[in-house]
């Protein structure tokens, strides 16, 4: 019984031991990501990091020419984040958004006739704006100028708290997306 008692004592020290050691390396890497690697990225953004922006929308990857602007933030314990890109594509035009659908069956909205519900997403992304001063802001954005195809928008009662829209300007062939939650 005492040889039993003994190695039943060994064995709870080695068990807790390792869970102490395992505890400490998990807190140590989860401080790590959440603080030192945890940063805003600024035009760092390269064309792999947003082709699934066009592939979203149903133009696919290949269109892409360059990334003008870019902007990853960093998240908080809660998701909160803002990432936006601006793109410059290759070929656009607005036959192609005014078509009913594209290849995931996303209609595009022209942004100066826009449902309610997504004039207030437009409001939503406006609020961004100081962030991220690069990207088009309110008025603009609602111009005949500008298409929408929408890929989510999380509403809390009728206020957005998160939105995933994709935003194009034929004019110039020029492709915005923003992703962000509150």
């Amino acid at each position: 019984m005492k040889r039993l008692r003994g190695c039943l004592k060994w064995l709870l020290l080695i068990w807790g031991s390792f869970t102490l050691v395992i505890t400490i390396a998990l807190g140590v890497f989860i401080s790590y990501q959440l603080t030192i690697t945890n940063r805003d990225k600024d035009d760092l953004a390269s064309p792999d990091d947003v082709r699934f922006v066009l592939n979203w929308c149903g133009f696919g990857d290949n269109r892409i020419e360059r990334v003008i602007h870019s902007h990853i933030s960093a998240r908080s314990f809660t998701g909160d984040h803002l990432d936006a890109f601006a793109i410059k594509v290759s070929k656009m035009d607005e036959v192609e958004l005014e078509s009913k659908t594209n290849n995931f069956e996303k209609r595009w909205y022209r942004c100066d006739q826009l449902p309610p519900m997504l004039a207030e997403a437009i409001k939503f992304v406006d609020g961004w704006h100081h962030e991220i001063p690069w990207f088009p802001g309110g008025s603009e954005l609602r111009s005949s100028n500008f298409y929408v195809s929408v890929w989510s928008v999380y509403f809390h009662g009728d206020r957005p708290t998160a939105a995933d829209l994709i935003f194009v300007r034929p004019s110039d062939q020029m492709v915005f997306y923003f992703g962000g939650k509150t």
